[in-house]
């Protein structure tokens, strides 16, 4: 991955985790109920499913490319879409603050539960992957850039959430679920959708 390819990669991902979801909620919640220190068991499970879905999405790429060019670019146009669809849909909720269904079980848990089942997650990686790695170069070479990129991005995201939840209690959902900050949000990911599909279209000219 070069250097400008990964300003875009980290860019797209700060847009992608600082996005208010139900992640945001989970953790903006337990900030408020157990304080900061132990609400990042929250942030721990957030980051061991973007472990397992970034291995696995590697994975999946790998066998795209393996399988034909054509079905990788058609990965790449259809995650673009995505991105779009994620944007518009962002555009039209964003009034909308997203609602969290109770659910028993520890913190760790909960929000393993939450950030596996939260469809903008699994959206995000397939358009994440398939935009973002270069066909021409391994894969795994790839990833030990992506990773820690993602990761690191995620876990300061969610932290910062955390924090906010523990130092300003019911407030911090009123400072996240701006209607104006969510619609700014929701247009990069159009936006983005469109420049990168725009791209792949123009690589293949």
């Amino acid at each position: 991955m070069t250097f400008q390819g990964w300003i875009i990669f980290a860019g797209f991902w700060v847009v992608f985790v600082t996005t208010p979801g139900p992640n945001a909620v989970n953790c903006i919640s337990n900030g408020m109920s157990f304080g900061l220190r132990r609400g990042l068991w929250a942030v721990l499970a957030i980051l061991t499913q973007a472990t397992a879905f970034l291995i696995l999405s590697a994975y999946g790429i790998t066998a795209l490319l393996l399988a034909s060019p054509t079905a990788f670019f058609a990965a790449k146009l259809i995650g673009a879409a995505v991105l779009i669809f994620l944007g518009m849909r962002g555009w039209i909720m964003a009034a909308t603050p997203p609602k969290l269904n109770p659910a028993a079980g520890s913190i760790y848990g909960r929000a393993l539960a939450i950030a596996t089942i939260n469809a903008k997650s699994v959206a995000g990686y397939l358009a994440a992957f398939s935009q973002f790695v270069q066909p021409d170069v391994p894969i795994w070479d790839q990833m030990a850039v992506i990773m820690p990129t993602a990761l690191g991005l995620t876990a300061l995201s969610y932290t910062g959430y955390t924090a906010l939840g523990a130092a300003f209690g019911k407030s911090a959902m009123a400072k996240v679920f701006n209607v104006s900050l969510r619609r700014g949000l929701a247009l990069c990911f159009i936006v983005y959708g469109l420049l990168l599909g725009g791209s792949s279209m123009r690589s293949t000219a």
